[in-house]
């Protein structure tokens, strides 16, 4: 019998988590991200560097529901929220004095989701 459903339980813990945060906060923004990562993992966003250094502005956070890459230059401080990082996405983003942090540590930080840009 073929099994349904995530089975990777840091994901299955986070998409829960991600819709009590959208339903105890009041903020759509969680519920959609939580959507998002329910699907099919080949749907899942891959943001390069490049993508965030054209779309954001210093100071900004930056969410990708999905895995940063490191193709391009980030020339500017912005904190980066992910499911994953490779290697050379993190150092860049380190680098240009930004942050890299996961999902879990953004909605402890900013439950209403509030100035919160979803790049994909």
């Amino acid at each position: 019998m073929k099994r349904s459903g995530k089975t990777n339980p840091r994901l299955v813990n986070l998409i829960r988590m991600l819709k009590s945060a959208s339903h105890e906060n009041e903020a759509n923004i969680w519920r959609e991200i939580a959507r998002r990562l329910d699907t099919s993992s080949s749907n899942y966003a891959e943001v390069n560097i490049g993508k965030i250094n054209r779309y954001a502005q210093a100071g900004e956070i930056i969410l990708v529901p999905g895995k940063v890459l490191g193709s391009g230059i980030l020339d500017q401080s912005v904190k980066v929220a992910a499911l994953h990082f490779s290697e050379s996405a993190r150092e860049k983003i380190v680098q240009a004095e930004g942050d890299c942090m996961t999902i879990e540590e953004l909605v402890s930080a900013h439950p209403a989701g509030s100035r919160v840009r979803i790049l994909r």
